[in-house]
């Protein structure tokens, strides 16, 4: 069900903006990575569930297309590709851990690194709300610290991407 009441167009008031995540080893204990990217927007009435609806039950075709890329190389070495079939609820490609009307954890454990999202709504005024996604990382061998660092350029600008689609309507 997605939870979003438009009041008017919304409008981006500050454009995606990353920040370290202080304190990553919360979200994901022994995380040795940890980012945050959000984004303030006015117009909307939101909720987490709804939010995350927007930016991660779908893709734009370049990021499609980098994730089919990402599976096609990664599969024959066995990592993970996206939730297991059976394995609970999902949006996107991402298993919901947990859920309230603030905020989603998402997340799922593999051989090479484990991974957060946490996707937060936060009210700053009655018509605006800074929406973020914070991602810990904890990498458990030296194929899980090579992935970590050949796709955090990719994160670095998909992340944002993903956020912008909350006002795209795409």
């Amino acid at each position: 069900m997605m939870c979003i009441a438009r009041h008017r167009r919304p409008q981006v008031v500050a454009k995606p903006f990353a920040k370290p995540l202080a304190h990553a080893d919360r979200l994901l204990p022994g995380a040795n990575f940890g980012d945050t990217h959000a984004l303030v927007v006015t117009g909307l009435a939101l909720d987490a569930v709804g939010v995350s609806q927007r930016v991660f039950g779908r893709q734009p075709s370049w990021i499609k297309w980098l994730l089919a890329l990402r599976n096609g190389i990664v599969t024959p070495f066995g990592l993970k590709t996206g939730p297991e079939r059976g394995s609970g609820p999902h949006i996107g490609f991402l298993p919901i851990v947990r859920q309230s009307t603030n905020c989603v954890l998402f997340g799922f454990d593999d051989w090479h690194l484990d991974f957060r999202v946490l996707l937060e709504v936060k009210e700053r005024t009655s018509a605006q709300h800074e929406i973020s996604v914070s991602t810990a990382v904890k990498t458990h061998n030296l194929v899980g610290s090579s992935y970590l660092v050949l796709v955090k350029p990719f994160h670095r600008i998909i992340v944002p991407a993903m956020l912008m689609q909350v006002v795209s309507g795409h």
